[in-house]
């Protein structure tokens, strides 16, 4: 009877365990907002607010926007159903509105999930009735929860039909030294795209090592160059603080030490002092290499223009 109830604990703990791996996998797919400018009759602040109705459904459900990964977009347009002016007195306006919503890739104006809801506001005039009316969109509702769910899908739909694409395409960005880029590329691939992300992650590291041994060969010029200029105390620092950057696992690592040594020495000699160039030999030994391939992802993306254009047209 122990066992038994030792069997069915361990199956409850490891299908806790498998579901909250799941929901983590599931937060690293990001939609942006994007209400565009052209809805017809939407007031400028009614637009703010339905942006930031679109934000918190996203957020709601796990897949909050990020400036780094543009791509897809949860978006929506709006229709007037009925518009009338009440009996009341004071007399309000009274809006009856469908909000359609889209997931989809903004970039090539995919649709994904569509969904359609009604709301409907009152209040003292027409731009706090469109307020009021998106108000009453409930981000927690279950038919959202549903429609972020079928985009959700859809998204590691397109990653995995697309992998091929999306590998070759980054191999070809660092034939061109592209290096960031094309690591960027590959790091944007949710973990939840299982297949894809696996493929991906094979693909980076030969990618991140053409990056290190790219960069030894412009530091090692570097560090040259800035000793063979100055040849003292102040410029053996100089070169020490570029080599220090140097990636132990970088081809060029012992024509880097190479010169350290020849530094050390050549100060001694003119300056009797010690030069005591401390290499940081952790650099890529005991690092996590897959926060290592994100790190560059990231840093690319944060320097990227945040203004994409989104191609709305054909996602409606």
């Amino acid at each position: 009877m122990k066992t038994y109830k030792f069997i069915l604990l361990l199956i409850f703990a490891l299908s806790v365990s498998l579901a909250k791996a799941q929901n983590n996998d599931l937060g690293r797919i990001y939609l942006n907002a994007y209400v565009p400018e052209q809805i017809e009759g939407l007031p400028e602040i009614a637009k703010s607010q339905l942006e930031s109705k679109l934000s918190q459904i996203a957020l709601q459900n796990g897949m909050g926007g990020s400036v780094i990964y543009p791509r897809f977009i949860i978006s929506a347009n709006v229709n007037v159903l009925t518009k009338d002016i009440t009996s009341t007195a004071p007399a309000m306006i009274a809006l009856t509105l469908e909000i359609v919503l889209y997931i989809g890739d903004g970039i090539e104006g995919k649709s994904f999930a569509t969904h359609s809801l009604t709301v409907k506001g009152v209040d003292a005039n027409e731009n706090k009735a469109y307020i009021s009316a998106i108000k009453n969109i409930k981000p927690a509702d279950a038919s959202l929860q549903a429609f972020i769910e079928k985009g959700k899908t859809k998204i590691i739909e397109y990653y995995n039909s697309r992998c091929d694409i999306i590998i070759k395409e980054a191999q070809t960005l660092a034939s061109m030294s592209k290096y960031d880029e094309a690591i960027w590329s590959l790091t944007s691939v949710p973990d939840a795209c299982t297949q894809c992300w696996n493929k991906c992650i094979a693909a980076l590291g030969p990618i991140y090592q053409q990056k290190i041994n790219y960069e030894c060969k412009t530091k090692l010029l570097d560090a040259t160059n800035v000793w063979n200029a100055g040849q003292n105390y102040e410029a053996a620092e100089q070169a020490g603080a570029i080599l220090a950057t140097i990636d132990p696992q970088a081809s060029c690592i012992n024509e880097a030490k190479a010169l350290s040594e020849k530094i050390s020495k050549r100060v001694y000699e003119i300056d009797k002092r010690e030069w005591n160039f401390k290499y940081d030999q952790e650099i890529g030994l005991e690092r996590d290499m897959i926060k290592a391939y994100r790190d560059v992802g990231v840093a690319y993306g944060n320097g990227q223009p945040k203004n994409v254009t989104v191609n709305y047209k054909t996602l409606w």
